[in-house]
């Protein structure tokens, strides 16, 4: 099977630039004898800045760019001529994308708004030139100060995508089947497993042409904050979802049971998440009469419960109504995520394992940004 194009968390390595150094340099001019120290400054290293941008949807462009290196500072010349500053190094992302340290997993930052920037790495401060030692009792300073080193880091990209409605509920809940009734998406769907492999966005349309943004991940089952199933690998996406759409098929033995699994699976992977509004869709309604639905309303959670029917429409614009309610509550519209740095069992282990090191230039050509001649200090 060809690997998908959604990608949600890529390792690479970033390096800021290195600071060019100061110029030891005494000023020489036919009818100035002792003119003095005149060695310029060197450049600031280029920094490594990461920016939100709404035009993307995955890292996918990452995955093929390990390496992110910003340019270095030149020294300084003569005349106290600055060096030129290094090129920074911007990393595009989509809007909320967060980063940790591959290393010790430590959350560094996040950007969720649309053109959001944040230094990621800061490049190295360029030296001081001689003609900044002078003084009266040293009036020839014969050094000048090296620019300091650049900063290298290997991090992971985590993407946890940006919606207003999160899908919650086994495999063959209907989940897929009822982003597909509400709006233009077009996720797979079969009736076997895991159908769904990656998260899927919808657009629904609402009253008054206004909408609200959907997302469906793949089904979670008991045990898949441990690592079970598929769920692990995407629960990191309902995160950010203003409120959370639990949906059990009306043919399960006990609603109320499986609606606390999935609960309890959400909380043991973040346990922000017990605090974020809730709502639950009895699906596959269609088999069902009105007296079949009272008996079953005595067993429910306390949140709000739609029956609807993907196949009919039964409850569908209930549903819609119910949403938008919740959505809009002042309370839930604050979207409050703790950070919490990166778990082991969260990992992906392929990009983990993955190898970020730059091989070191030893042809002696100067490419390489370890090799500096005499000169340039």
């Amino acid at each position: 099977m060809a690997e998908s194009n959604f990608v949600d968390y890529v390792k690479i390595l970033c390096r800021s630039g290195k600071g060019g150094a100061g110029a030891m340099h005494l000023y020489r001019a036919k009818y100035v004898p002792k003119g003095g120290p005149d060695g310029g400054d060197g450049g600031r290293g280029g920094n490594v800045y990461l920016r939100a941008n709404r035009n993307l949807w995955t890292l996918l462009h990452l995955k093929y760019s390990r390496h992110i290196l910003a340019g270095n500072g030149s020294p300084g010349g003569a005349n106290r001529s600055f060096g030129k500053d290094g090129e920074d190094k911007t990393i595009e992302v989509p809007c909320g994308t967060a980063v940790f340290d591959a290393n010790t997993g430590e959350f560094l930052c996040e950007v969720t708004q649309d053109g959001e920037e944040v230094v990621l790495l800061k490049g190295g401060r360029g030296g001081l030139g001689n003609w900044h030692f002078k003084s009266a009792t040293n009036q020839t300073p014969r050094y000048a100060q090296p620019g300091e080193p650049a900063v290298e880091r290997t991090v992971i990209l985590e993407l946890k995508l940006l919606a207003d409605i999160g899908l919650v509920g086994f495999p063959n809940a209907g989940k897929s089947t009822l982003l597909s009734t509400i709006s233009a998406a077009r996720p797979k769907i079969a009736d076997y497993p895991f159908t769904t492999l990656e998260p899927n966005l919808g657009i629904v349309s609402y009253r008054d042409n206004r909408s609200f943004v959907m997302a469906d991940i793949p089904g979670i089952i008991e045990g898949a904050s441990e690592g079970k199933g598929l769920g692990l690998r995407f629960l990191r996406h309902v995160e950010r979802n203003a409120v959370l759409l639990f949906m059990v098929p009306a043919d399960t033995d006990s609603i109320r049971k499986e609606y606390d699994v999935l609960l309890r699976e959400l909380t043991a992977f973040n346990p922000d998440l017990q605090d974020k509004q809730r709502v639950l869709a009895v699906t596959k309604c269609d088999m069902l009469d009105d007296e079949l639905i009272e008996a079953m309303k005595t067993d429910l959670p306390d949140v709000p419960v739609v029956f609807v029917s993907s196949v009919t429409g039964q409850g569908i614009t209930e549903l819609k109504d119910v949403l938008w309610r919740e959505l809009n509550d002042e309370e839930n519209r604050v979207m409050t995520l703790t950070h919490r740095n990166l778990d082991e069992r969260h990992r992906v282990e392929e990009e983990d394992n993955f190898d970020t090191d730059l091989e070191r230039d030893e042809s002696g050509d100067g490419s390489s940004d370890d090799n500096f001649e005499e000169e340039d200090w």
